[in-house]
């Protein structure tokens, strides 16, 4: 019920008025029965702003952190997310993502939608990183078709660490299904895994036209943060 007041009422028709989306290819989503839509990750408006155009109800797996923050703030954000029906997913280490993928499937077990952002974190630079295969494994073990996804401006309106977003339009494309019923039977098969994903990324790179990197996001993220620290602990003298 807080699932369409909020699509409805509260925030749907605020999103609108912000960022006037222009919608394309929505009748690419199937109307019925179980699907996963796989979306780049540019902004944290991103979670409501494709709940907002979409005509079914979309369950996202959300990062535990937004139901585990301090004080009111992290309550009152916790409440929020769950109140909307999200999931929490834990993201340190492999038995972390073996439970998101149950949850995930059982999202799909009962014909709904599944929102996923493969890349697993927001883009810090607006490019688009490499996909983790847990998009693959539950696609393939569910028998269920993939809905690439481009949100594009969303970066420009709420960058990472902006709170409040600019007013600006922004666009959301939705591409037509991939099918993936030729590998079934292989979500063990590693390399069969690694292209499904793969070519997921390659549809929302194609809606998108974000140029890619061929390395995960985290892994840049925490490369940068450890240069930018070493940078303010040992600070480049000036010459002469």
């Amino acid at each position: 019920m807080f699932y369409h007041l909020l699509k409805y009422v509260l925030l749907g028709p605020l999103l609108r008025l912000v960022f006037r989306p222009r919608i394309e290819g929505l009748d690419h989503v199937p109307p019925s029965g179980a699907a996963i839509v796989a979306g780049n990750h540019l902004s944290f408006s991103d979670h409501f702003l494709m709940p907002a155009v979409l005509r079914r109800r979309i369950t996202f797996l959300a990062k535990a952190e937004y139901f585990t923050g301090p004080g009111l703030k992290g309550r009152l954000t916790a409440a929020f997310f769950r109140s909307a029906g999200q999931i929490p997913v834990d993201r340190s280490g492999k038995e972390a993502g073996r439970a998101a993928i149950r949850e995930g499937l059982g999202v799909l077990g009962r014909d709904e939608l599944l929102g996923i952002y493969p890349e697993g974190t927001r883009s810090h630079d607006g490019r688009l990183y490499k996909g983790k295969v847990g998009v693959a494994v539950m696609a393939l073990t569910a028998g269920v078709p993939v809905v690439p996804c481009a949100m594009i401006g969303t970066f420009e309106a709420q960058p990472p660490g902006r709170r409040l977003p600019r007013v600006r339009p922004v666009a959301i494309r939705f591409g037509a299904p991939l099918d993936f019923s030729r590998y079934a039977g292989m979500e063990h098969e590693k390399t069969v895994l690694r292209a499904v994903t793969d070519e997921i990324m390659y549809a929302i790179m194609a809606l998108s036209g974000q140029e890619y990197v061929d390395r995960y996001a985290a892994d840049v993220k925490a490369e940068e943060e450890k240069k930018a620290a070493r940078g303010r602990r040992f600070p480049r003298m000036p010459l002469g």
